[in-house]
């Protein structure tokens, strides 16, 4: 699938974990877990093709995949933090209203990052799917469980991005509770 799509400069490494398979932009590495790497079964060419598909939304400058990129220092600061900022701001709510508002901006941020992924991770995945099916690595019946398996690793995105956005407005409850 990378030579395919004209790209040479991307190294595909195993790395120790389960699960841990994903593509590192700044290094230019996909990395694969063993079960991936070491493996020909349906799932592990799904999850290599959907990671592969990551390193061409690199190479093609997806805008989703940059603007996300962009996100990554500001949620890794944030996600360190945003706990003790908003325990810390719901605890002194009356005296200190401000704490409770930077922890909410702070869990905003991680809220967007969630939903920018979305777009990220569907589109990873039609990419993966559109090289299986031209490529014919596999049987049709093959594809449509490969399809499906994508599809439902794409739904735990949706479920976390909608979980966030939940536990935003709860945070946003304490600071309108409080301005009543």
């Amino acid at each position: 699938m990378l030579r395919d799509n004209g790209i040479y400069d991307v190294q595909v490494v195993c790395i120790e974990g389960f699960l841990t398979d994903h593509y590192d932009p700044t290094k230019k590495t996909l990395n694969l877990d063993p079960t991936v790497f070491n493996t020909s079964s349906i799932t592990s060419a799904a999850v290599a093709a959907h990671e592969t598909g990551h390193a061409v939304q690199h190479a093609r400058a997806y805008t989703w995949l940059t603007l996300r990129s962009q996100l990554v220092p500001i949620v890794s600061i944030s996600s360190r933090f945003v706990q003790w900022i908003l325990l810390a701001g719901i605890l002194l709510i009356n005296t200190f209203p401000q704490l409770l508002m930077a922890g909410i901006i702070m869990f905003a941020c991680i809220t967007l990052f969630s939903f920018i992924t979305l777009p990220v991770e569907f589109d990873a995945s039609r990419r993966g799917l559109a090289w299986i099916e031209s490529s014919q690595i596999m049987a049709s019946q093959d594809f449509a469980k490969a399809k499906d398996g994508l599809w439902w690793a794409a739904m735990t995105y949706v479920v976390a991005a909608i979980s966030s956005l939940v536990t935003l407005l709860y945070y946003l409850s304490f600071l309108n509770g409080r301005r009543r």
